[in-house]
């Protein structure tokens, strides 16, 4: 997700307190029935609460969906800004409670699987094709996913990109890899003791799971009612073997780094060089990478001569290595006690024009049918990123997953695989403890 740092208790606190919520996802009125044609309700003299996270939502999104809020329903729309840092626990106290409870809430797409498996989001099955339905960006809507309805779809995306140094990777004679066994080989070939061919940290799940995912593998996997860890499957194994072996020989990050700012190392540093060729970064990346400009040298300014960027490619030619995606989820709060109006909403947020507005704006848009303004908005960028958005994964499902991250379970596994382990090994060994955490 992006720049987001979420506390380990705050996190395993979220699991242990949700199963309170109360069981079931009663929606409560359902959907919209008391209305004109465009299905939006008589909402005067009410007032429904939106939060959204940070601040990724620019200013002007936010005062259409508050004007247009009002003048199809007659309700007034308060939006709320939260903190990444501390959403997590706020959301936990505030979704039980109709007195406290946001009636539509952002959430980060890795956090919907857990605040849908204990109830707390209502169930939007009865509008999911008319906000979009299978147009709606695969990847998220499965993350919202419970027994076959949808509780949280998808808001935001932002694609994990490979940014490259054009004049390194030229001066080498290299191309743009087609295969994710070209691009290993090729980053291999560029690494020398002071320069990554590919910087990526030991502990970095987030990007190695890519691997993982290229050659069919999965963390966890439903067998019946029970989600059970995948790390020892024959598939997951060649991905986890091609993650070390590429972290073996590209890169000179940490092996205990997980998070962490590569774009600062694809830049010129001191000496006047880079000090990785290649790094793994989302599409907002482009900001910080550059060369001085000549009026500021403070401020960097893009320059196609130097760097590039691709979608990471798959196994097979022509194909795209399912990359995580960081972005959000939005969902109705199953104890709100305004479901009708807070339809409405979606479907403004869900409309061709604030999906358009959200892809000129730089934010990937829920809505498939959209991309094109995204695309067109910035090229370089945004074309490899609609491509690999297309193809991405997310984390398993699991109710269990947010106790998952918050043990950093997966950033201990990848950094013992990256520092040479025994994979069949340790994948024996974590596969015991993703399994006790995974359906909590």
């Amino acid at each position: 997700m992006r720049r987001r740092i979420i506390k380990t208790t705050a996190v395993l606190t979220t699991a242990l307190v949700l199963a309170a919520c109360g069981g079931g996802t009663d929606t409560g009125t359902g959907t919209a029935t008391d209305t004109g044609t465009d299905g939006a309700t008589g909402g005067e003299d009410q007032t429904l609460t939106l939060w959204l996270m940070g601040g990724d939502t620019p200013d002007e999104l936010r005062e259409y969906l508050k004007d247009t809020f009002a003048e199809e329903t007659g309700a007034e729309l308060v939006i709320e800004e939260q903190d990444w840092a501390d959403a997590v626990t706020k959301l936990t106290t505030a979704l039980p409670d109709a007195s406290t409870t946001p009636d539509v809430t952002e959430i980060g797409n890795t956090w919907a699987s857990t605040f849908t498996g204990v109830g707390a989001f209502s169930d939007l099955s009865d509008v999911y094709e008319e906000l979009g339905g299978d147009d709606l960006l695969p990847s998220f809507v499965a993350a919202g996913d419970l027994d076959g309805a949808h509780y949280a779809l998808p808001y935001y995306f932002g694609s994990r990109l490979i940014w490259y140094r054009k004049d390194v990777w030229q001066e080498a004679g290299l191309e743009v890899p087609t295969t994710l066994a070209e691009f290993n080989s090729a980053v291999a070939e560029l690494r020398t003791d002071d320069q990554s061919g590919f910087y990526i940290g030991g502990e970095d799940w987030r990007n190695g799971i890519s691997w993982i995912f290229a050659n069919g593998g999965e963390i966890a996997v439903q067998e019946g009612d029970e989600w059970v860890s995948a790390l020892s499957s024959p598939a997951t194994q060649e991905g986890l073997a091609q993650f070390q072996e590429l972290f073996t020989q590209a890169s000179n990050a940490p092996v205990t780094e997980a998070d962490s700012t590569p774009w600062v190392n694809i830049i010129d540093n001191d000496t006047g060089a880079p000090e990785a060729a290649t790094i793994i970064a989302p599409g907002w990346a482009y900001w910080s990478i550059g060369l001085p400009s000549e009026e500021d040298p403070d401020t960097l300014v893009w320059d196609d001569e130097t760097f590039g960027v691709f979608a990471l490619p798959g196994v097979e030619e022509g194909t795209v290595a399912p990359v995580f995606a960081g972005g959000s989820n939005i969902a109705i709060s199953a104890a709100s006690e305004k479901q009708d109006l807070a339809r409405d909403l979606l479907r403004i947020i869900f409309s061709e024009e604030y999906q358009t507005m959200l892809a000129t704006n730089g934010l990937g848009p829920a809505n498939a049918e959209q991309l094109d303004a995204f695309v067109e908005l910035n090229p370089t960028v945004n074309e490899p990123a609609a491509e690999a958005a297309l193809g991405s994964k997310l984390t398993p499902a699991a109710p269990g997953w947010a106790a998952v991250e918050g043990a950093t379970v997966l950033e201990e596994f990848f950094g013992k695989v990256a520092a040479g382990g025994d994979i069949a090994q340790l994948a024996a060994e974590y596969d015991e403890q993703l399994n006790s955490l995974l359906n909590n």
